[in-house]
């Protein structure tokens, strides 16, 4: 019988062929000229794949003795099962724009010099040539889009074309003997992309319903939600936490508030405090400026409290590229642990849209004021996802599955951990412990939200009102968060189930252990999720 290892680098190379765009995000280049095949009979193809995977690995006992080995086969056998239910169950593509988004994939190649710019030119070439023929496989298969999805995809696909138009002649310069290639597939490309642009908003011109509800129901719900998280609690027990921890976080910021502005204990108390925090705030002109100076500010902080280890990886904070933008106000864009080429994090800031009224810019700053910007800047970088993401990159295994397999729940988690981590050591002052207790009630309130709207069809007028009340949430981004919980499913809930598994197991601690030592070690695993953690710590 083959060992595990053997079995195990065979998966992961299938699973890196069949996904170019995983590839390259792990830093495995070799297929960097392709673009995801997501015909019919490709599906068909990869769903065979999947059920054979999933086969050989419930025939592969991994070495009891071996704890690595265990977890690997676990982790491996989850991210294929889930692989599976998302193309079986799910089926996004049939129904999803932004699945067939060929945005991510050529900005990395543009945007991340990982090889010489002849080498990335030749592979971009091919991802552009590939364009027409997948947004014609994309047309032939979507069906019944929800609006909202429909909606994102123009701006997205809009923000790709221009990627093209903009940002290649720019690269092309550097080598401009392989124009004869570049040009004509970048000129198809952006043509298939302003037509598939074209397609989309005479789809929503004719159709003046919603579509498709975008909201999975219960039964889907509860399924991704399992495949998501890979933890114990079930839906329900995460509800009635998330509950709780609402009303513990509400007493907390009564109290901060009371502290910072005087007066009762009550969220009127509260919406003073955040009312004057929310005066000082930056504008689309210096957000990015400032997200640099609390950057230095946390990384500072960071080694003086000898909090965890910082390492000396590159990052560099931009604006969010218009491709990207619609789902999230921020992210954090790291090299993946397969990368060979020293490269830097990229961490992102969407400004607000040219199109928004004065009213919702304002609204949207005085959400992400000085403070939040301070407590933002903890969670996507410093100490949160670029520190957390530098580690993994140093983790080394027997196999290559866990370069492959993140744990979002790990991921988000450790951020939202971070931030509570900074502003207990005093980090921002009583402003920023503020804004960290916002963001607890928030992180909490997406769990509800990810609940409540997916299982439980919670009108958008209700939803509101719980962001808004509950959450202090400014109204922008109270709908921003409702959009989002239309436009993702189960992964809202990462950041609350993450952040309690993550914090209990800092809070295991040995005390003969130095909190960077275990903090460090908590790191050392890469991005497994956090019950293979406790295994692998021995807890």
């Amino acid at each position: 019988m083959e060992t595990f290892g053997v079995v195990a680098e065979r998966i992961v190379e299938a699973l890196l062929v069949s996904r170019p765009g995983v590839a390259t995000s792990v830093g495995d280049h070799r297929y960097d000229d392709r673009l995801p095949d997501l015909s019919a009979d490709a599906v068909a193809a990869d769903r065979a794949m999947l059920v054979d995977a999933a086969s050989v690995l419930c025939e592969i006992d991994p070495d009891p003795g071996d704890v690595e080995e265990q977890v690997d086969h676990a982790l491996l056998a989850a991210a294929v099962d889930r692989e599976l239910f998302e193309l079986t169950e799910i089926r996004a593509h049939e129904w999803d724009p932004l699945a067939h988004s060929p945005g991510p994939l050529l900005h990395a190649l543009v945007a991340r010099p990982y090889a010489p710019v002849e080498e990335r030119l030749t592979a971009l070439a091919g991802r552009l040539a590939a364009v027409p023929d997948a947004l014609a496989t994309a047309r032939a298969t979507l069906r019944d889009m929800p609006r909202i999805h429909a909606e994102t995809a123009v701006g997205q696909f809009t923000g790709t074309a221009a990627l093209v138009r903009d940002e290649v002649p720019a690269l092309l310069a550097q080598a401009p003997a392989l124009a004869d290639r570049i040009e004509p597939a970048a000129t198809g490309a952006i043509a298939a992309l302003e037509e598939f642009v074209a397609w989309l908003r005479t789809g929503l011109a004719a159709d003046d319903g919603p579509g498709r509800d975008p909201r999975l129901g219960r039964l889907r719900w509860e399924a991704r939600l399992w495949h998501t998280l890979d933890t114990e609690l079930g839906a329900a027990e995460i509800q009635r936490r998330a509950w709780a921890n609402l009303d513990r976080v509400g007493e907390e910021i009564r109290a901060a508030a009371v502290e910072l502005v005087g007066g009762p204990a009550d969220d009127e108390t509260v919406r003073r405090a955040l009312d004057l925090l929310a005066a000082e705030h930056p504008d689309d002109h210096t957000i990015v400026d400032l997200a640099s100076i609390t950057m230095d500010e946390a990384s500072d902080f960071v080694r003086a409290h000898d909090l965890v280890t910082v390492p000396d990886d590159p990052c560099v904070i931009q604006v969010m590229p218009q491709f990207a933008r619609g789902v999230a106000v921020a992210y954090c864009d790291a090299p993946g642990a397969l990368e060979s080429a020293d490269l830097p994090t990229f961490y992102c800031i969407a400004p607000t849209p040219a199109d928004w009224p004065e009213h919702r810019v304002e609204s949207f700053y005085r959400e992400y004021n000085d403070h939040m910007i301070r407590n933002l800047t903890v969670h996507e970088a410093m100490p949160g996802h670029f520190l957390q993401l530098a580690h993994a990159r140093r983790h080394r295994g027997e196999t290559r599955v866990r370069a492959l397999t993140r744990s979002g729940p790990f991921v988000e988690g450790w951020a939202v951990y971070a931030e509570e981590l900074m502003a207990g050591h005093g980090f921002g002052g009583l402003s920023v412990r503020l804004q960290q207790l916002k963001m607890q009630l928030r992180m909490t309130l997406n769990a509800l939200l990810d609940h409540l709207v997916h299982a439980e069809e919670v009108p958008e007028a209700e939803a509101m009102a719980l962001l808004t009340g509950r959450g202090f949430q400014e109204e922008g981004e109270a709908a921003g968060k409702w959009r989002r919980s239309l436009l993702t499913s189960a992964q809202l809930s990462t950041y609350f189930v993450g952040y309690a598994e993550v914090a209990d197991i800092a809070r295991a601690r040995p005390s003969e252990v130095a909190l960077r030592d275990w903090h460090d070690e908590m790191l050392a695993h890469n991005c497994p999720p956090p019950r293979h953690l406790r295994t692998l710590l021995g807890i």
